[in-house]
C-alpha cells in the first residue's frame, strides 16, 4: 500500500493490516509523522509533536502485539490541547498558560493508551477553546485542508485539520457548544458529541458547568465507534458501538428543521444538504417530515454557562494578563451574569430539556444543518472585539449549542460538497442515551453516500 493510501486507510483498516502482519506500528507512525512534516507547515494542526516517544511506543507495540491487543493497538492518534498528557504541557491555545509538564495523563488518555493507541502530538485550539475558529496569538492560525483560506472550525480545529489531512486517522476532540460537530462539518469528517457523562473528564471536575464533553473526530463512522468504545462508559448491557453499525429498522420517525434557535440567515446550500439527506432517508424507508424544535430558553441558559465557564478558565490561568484582549473582555462580560443567573441556568435545565424534548416524543431523530454557512475565511474576526465576534460566530453555528445544554448526543455527518469543493454537513440529534441509534443511522447514510474516500488536494 502506498504511504498516502495507508495514511487515509482509517483506524479499522490500519488495525486490520497490523493484525495480518502487513505493516508494523513503526511504519504506520512514521507515515503519520512524515505527513505532519510535509503538511503541517501550511495547516498548523499541531501545537507539538512527540516523534521519538511515538516511535518508541510503536516499536513496543510491535513487540507486544497479541490476540489480546486493544482495538487501537499501534494506531497513531492526536490529542486536543485541552487534555493532559503526562510529560507535556496543556496550553489551551494561550500565552497565559505555562510550559510546565503535566505529571499524569487525563483519564481518557489512560484509556486510549490501554487500548494501544500511539500518541503522536497535541493539536491546536483557539484560546480557552472558546471560538469556532482556531486562530491564536500564541500558536498561530490553523487552516482547513480542503481550502487553506478557510477555517477548519473550532475549538477542535487542530484535531479536525490533522484527521482531514491524513496526518492521523482519528483524534480526540471536545465539545462545549459544538466544538466536535463544527470542525467535523468544516473538514468533511464524522464527529459525535456523546451523552453528557459518557466519557470521563478527570482530572477536571467540571467543564463549563456541564456543557462540555469529549469524543472523536474521524474519517468514518466505524473509526469513531472504535475510538469511542475505547474511552466511554457505556450503560450496563449496551453493546459496543462498533457492533451498532447495522441498518436501523425501517420506519424511523425523523424530523427535519432548518430554523435556527436564534434569528439569522441559513445558507441555501445548508438547507439543500438537509433536503438531500431527508430524501435519502425517505428512500431508505424512514418516515421523514418537517418539524421545528421548541428551543425556548435554551440559548440564554447556554450563554450564561458558556460565559461563566470561560471566565472560570481565564481566572485559572497562570497569568491572566497575558490572555488575548478579546478573551479578557469576554471574561469581564461574564460579570453580567452573577451567581443568581448561573443558578437559574442550572435549575432551568430540566424544564428546558423537557420542552425541547417533546419533539423526541413524536420523532426518533432530528436532522438540522451542521452550520448556517460554509466555513469562515481565515481572519474573519481578526482584531474584532469579544461582543462583535460572539454575535458573528453565534450566527455561523446556531444549531449545535442547544444540545450541550440538554446533554443529549448529536453527530455531524458529511453531506457532500459545495460548488467549490468544500464539505457540507448535517447534524443529527437523538434523545438521551441514543448513541447506538446515531451510529446506526450514520453508518446507513455513509453506506449510501460514502465520503471517506475523498481526500483534500494538498501540495506534496
Amino acid at each position: 500500500m502506498e504511504a498516502d493510501d495507508l495514511a487515509f486507510a482509517g483506524v479499522a483498516k490500519q488495525a486490520e493490516l497490523m493484525a495480518a502482519g502487513s505493516i508494523s506500528s513503526v511504519e504506520l507512525v512514521q507515515t503519520s509523522l512524515d505527513r505532519i512534516n510535509r503538511h503541517d507547515g501550511l495547516l498548523n494542526a499541531f501545537r507539538l509533536t512527540a516523534p521519538e516517544e511515538a516511535l518508541a511506543a510503536a516499536a513496543e507495540a510491535d513487540r507486544s502485539r497479541s490476540s489480546d491487543s486493544g482495538p487501537l493497538h499501534g494506531v497513531p492518534v492526536a490529542i486536543k490541547d485541552d487534555t493532559d498528557v503526562a510529560g507535556y504541557s496543556t496550553r489551551y491555545g494561550s500565552n497565559a498558560t505555562t510550559e510546565t509538564p503535566k505529571s499524569e495523563d487525563a483519564e481518557l488518555v489512560k484509556r486510549l493508551r490501554s487500548a494501544g493507541a500511539i500518541l503522536v502530538g497535541k493539536t491546536n485550539v483557539p484560546e480557552l477553546t472558546q471560538w469556532p475558529f482556531t486562530e491564536t496569538d500564541a500558536f498561530g492560525v490553523t487552516r482547513n485542508p480542503w481550502n487553506p483560506s478557510l477555517t477548519p472550525g473550532g475549538s477542535s480545529g487542530g484535531s479536525a485539520a490533522a484527521v482531514a489531512a491524513g496526518m492521523v486517522p482519528v483524534a480526540l476532540a471536545s465539545d462545549g457548544g459544538g466544538s466536535i460537530r463544527i470542525p467535523a462539518a468544516c473538514a468533511g469528517l464524522f464527529g459525535i458529541k456523546p451523552q453528557r457523562g459518557r466519557v470521563p473528564i478527570a482530572p477536571k471536575t467540571d467543564a463549563w458547568f456541564g456543557l462540555s464533553v469529549f469524543g472523536p473526530l474521524a474519517r468514518s463512522v466505524e473509526d469513531a465507534a472504535i475510538f469511542l468504545d475505547a474511552i466511554a462508559d457505556r450503560p450496563a448491557g449496551e453493546a459496543p458501538y462498533r457492533e451498532c453499525l447495522v441498518p436501523p429498522p425501517a420506519g424511523l420517525r425523523i424530523a427535519t428543521s432548518v430554523k435556527p434557535p436564534i434569528p439569522g440567515p441559513v445558507g441555501d446550500e445548508q438547507k439543500q444538504a438537509v433536503s438531500n439527506i431527508a430524501a435519502l432517508l425517505g428512500r431508505l424507508g424512514h418516515k421523514v417530515s418537517q418539524s421545528d424544535p421548541n428551543y425556548g430558553l435554551t440559548i440564554p441558559a447556554f450563554v450564561i454557562r458558556y460565559l461563566r465557564g470561560i471566565a472560570k478558565d481565564a481566572a485559572a490561568t497562570a497569568d491572566p494578563e497575558r490572555l488575548e484582549a478579546r478573551t479578557r473582555a469576554r471574561a469581564r462580560g461574564s460579570r453580567l451574569f452573577g451567581d443568581r443567573a448561573l443558578d437559574w441556568s442550572m435549575r432551568a435545565e430540566v424544564g428546558i430539556t423537557a420542552g425541547i424534548g417533546r419533539l423526541f416524543g413524536e420523532y426518533d431523530l432530528l436532522v438540522t444543518p451542521g452550520l448556517a454557512s460554509q466555513p469562515l475565511p481565515i481572519g474573519r474576526y481578526a482584531g474584532r472585539g469579544a461582543t462583535w465576534t460572539f454575535n458573528g460566530v453565534a450566527r455561523f453555528t446556531p444549531f449545535t449549542a442547544p444540545w450541550n445544554l440538554t446533554g443529549q448526543p448529536a453527530v455531524s455527518v458529511p453531506a457532500g460538497f459545495d460548488r467549490d469543493g468544500v464539505p457540507l454537513a448535517v447534524q443529527i440529534v437523538g434523545p438521551a442515551n441514543s448513541e447506538p441509534l446515531l451510529f446506526a443511522i450514520s453508518a446507513q447514510i455513509e453506506a449510501e453516500l460514502p465520503w471517506a474516500d475523498r481526500r483534500p488536494s494538498l501540495t506534496p
